[in-house]
């Protein structure tokens, strides 16, 4: 970290355009330096392609930059996300990863098939285009519709066409909560659970907890302050880490802006700690 360690802010979950944010990866470290940041995790869905450019940029800004990874997992038949943070053994990582954008891919292609059915003018080359070399995802899809005229925004699109149990729906493959951490671990990272849903969440955290997850997303903008509190609780009950960000893709306003959930540097410090003890000790 830079600057006093454990002073100051964070925010350790952020996008960039490497997956479906905004902004470019290089151009984040000056964004959270003018937002007050001592760091920042680059937390891109199934992509690590975003990390050197954001690392590089970040010397320069004096903004520590922290490589990290979103995942899609199931658990108890339900879909999660799990961050990975502190990655730095990304090889055997990358490999995984490939494989699941391929599986991005071919379910963007079953989702425009679905849309084509229902005689939408849609096709794959306007995903590929509005990905733009981007790890493809549902709002890309969005994108494209609106692209096409067929929707005015993307929760128009979310909610007439791609969000769950609407008719262009197409659900992921499944990658077990279990095999998500392992993954992580075999970087070097930590697991974190993302923005943890209400449903079933003590039952969740007590079964991630048995299967070697790090921490809990306790700050999010997703969160009230109730959440915030059962969270931090749980965490504190099962010996788990706390974490926070702001989920930032871009957005200038509103509740998801960069540094927007002041984080506690202090946070960053626990878990550079708990990483360093689990290498030192080979684990």
């Amino acid at each position: 970290m830079t600057g006093d360690a454990g002073e100051g802010f964070v925010d350790l979950q952020v996008h960039s355009t490497a997956s479906d944010g905004a902004v470019a990866a290089e151009a984040i470290p000056a964004l959270a330096k003018a937002a007050g940041l001592q760091a920042f995790a680059l937390t891109d869905h199934d992509t690590v392609a975003g990390v050197a450019a954001a690392t590089a940029a970040g010397a320069v800004a004096g903004v520590h930059v922290i490589a990290g990874v979103e995942l899609s997992a199931t658990l108890m038949g339900r879909e999660l996300h799990i961050l990975g943070l502190h990655i730095d053994a990304t090889t055997a990582l990358e490999e995984r990863l490939i494989a699941l954008r391929g599986q991005r891919a071919a379910r963007a292609r079953a989702i425009v098939q679905r849309l084509q059915e229902l005689g939408l003018a849609i096709t794959d080359e306007d995903v590929t285009a509005a990905a733009d070399g981007a790890a493809i995802g549902r709002p890309h899809l969005a994108k494209a519709l609106m692209v096409r005229g067929h929707v005015g925004d993307r929760r128009e699109a979310f909610d007439r066409y791609l969000g769950a149990g609407r008719p262009a729906y197409v659900p992921k493959p499944e990658f077990a909560a279990v095999d998500a951490i392992a993954l992580i671990h075999a970087a070097h990272g930590l697991a974190i659970w993302a923005h943890p849903s209400t449903e079933g969440r003590a039952d969740r955290v007590r079964a991630l907890a048995g299967m070697g997850i790090d921490g809990i997303e306790v700050k999010h903008p997703s969160h009230n302050a109730d959440d915030v509190r059962r969270l931090q609780a749980l965490a504190d009950h099962f010996t788990l880490l706390p974490s926070g960000g702001s989920d930032w893709h871009g957005d200038a306003t509103g509740r998801r802006v960069l540094g927007g959930m002041q984080v506690p540097a202090a946070w960053l410090v626990r878990q550079e700690e708990r990483r360093a003890a689990r290498l030192a000790a080979g684990t």
